[in-house]
């Protein structure tokens, strides 16, 4: 596939001139040259430009879903002739939650690079883009219900859930022993969306939002695990975060006979005929790590 091609290619999927340039290390002009060239060499009109985003006319979507498809053939291609030579060099772009990134895909992304010297590793940490190809991202860690998209999605487990509270902090407001008892007490919370979630079981019985009573929202893991730790109130999080406190006794697990609802983590990466070996290997390694973790 000819430079022009790719430079198309790139164009679509970022929905811009100037990105694909900004990738490309090119002058926004020159894209534009040579996707005007392509237009009248073909005799076809293949984006419609406006100052907002650049799409494809419906033949421009024909001639990139096959221009898609060779190029994912030829990375297949050039990966199986190169077999006997590493296989995982390039960049790979990967995003993340911020706390559970730090906790979990980062060691991965260390073991990743032991394995591959030759491999670019970006990871970007709690930037929830909507759209992976525009972004130039290979894959995303999301943690969740999916909504529903064109992406890919790979399970890698459940992210289990606990309420917690410090000994100290039970000792003076007293341990609640049923859902009702919850409304007496102080939440700490991650952000002003869990203040409007209610809490979920999974025997799918559900603790009204309407009750919750908090007086701190801070959006950090290890913040909300210091005030809790100190006593300031009870928290919902995930078990990884505080396993290690509950096994020593620092923290008490609550109702510990009704199990909240888990969420599911996921690897997700856009729908393409060939999936390089980097994103493979990344999902093999993260999928072994959360195995062996208590998550």
């Amino acid at each position: 596939m000819g430079h022009v091609e790719q430079l198309f290619v790139r164009v679509v999927e970022s929905g811009s001139f100037k990105k694909a340039a900004e990738y490309l290390k090119l002058e926004p002009s020159s894209v534009s040259r040579q996707i005007a060239a392509l237009e009248e060499r073909l005799q076809v009109r293949l984006l419609r430009r406006s100052t907002q985003r650049t799409t494809p006319t419906e033949l421009g979507q024909r001639y990139y879903e096959r221009l898609r498809v060779i190029l994912d053939d030829q990375l297949a291609l050039e990966e199986e002739i190169r077999s006997g030579v590493s296989l995982l060099n390039g960049k790979l772009r990967i995003t993340a939650p911020v706390d559970f990134g730090t906790r979990f895909v980062v060691p991965v992304v260390s073991q990743l690079q032991a394995l591959a010297p030759d491999l670019s590793v970006e990871l970007l940490l709690g930037s929830p883009f909507e759209s992976l190809v525009e972004n130039d991202l290979d894959v995303a860690v999301r943690i969740g219900e999916l909504p529903d998209s064109s992406l890919i999605a790979k399970h890698l487990g459940h992210n289990q859930r606990v309420l917690v509270a410090s000994p100290g902090y039970l000792d003076q407001q007293g341990t609640p022993t049923s859902l009702d008892q919850l409304e007496a007490h102080n939440f700490i919370l991650y952000s002003s969306g869990q203040a409007r979630s209610d809490i979920e079981f999974a025997d799918g019985s559900r603790f009204s939002h309407l009750k919750i009573r908090s007086n701190m929202t801070v959006n950090s893991v290890s913040a909300v695990r210091r005030l809790v730790l100190e006593g300031k109130g009870i928290h919902l999080g995930p078990l990884w975060v505080f396993a290690d406190d509950i096994e020593s006794g620092s923290l008490m697990r609550l109702l510990p006979d009704r199990p909240l609802r888990s969420f599911p983590v996921h690897a997700v990466y856009p729908a393409r005929s060939y999936l390089p070996v980097k994103v493979r290997e990344f999902i093999r390694l993260l999928s072994e790590e959360l195995g062996s973790q208590t998550i």
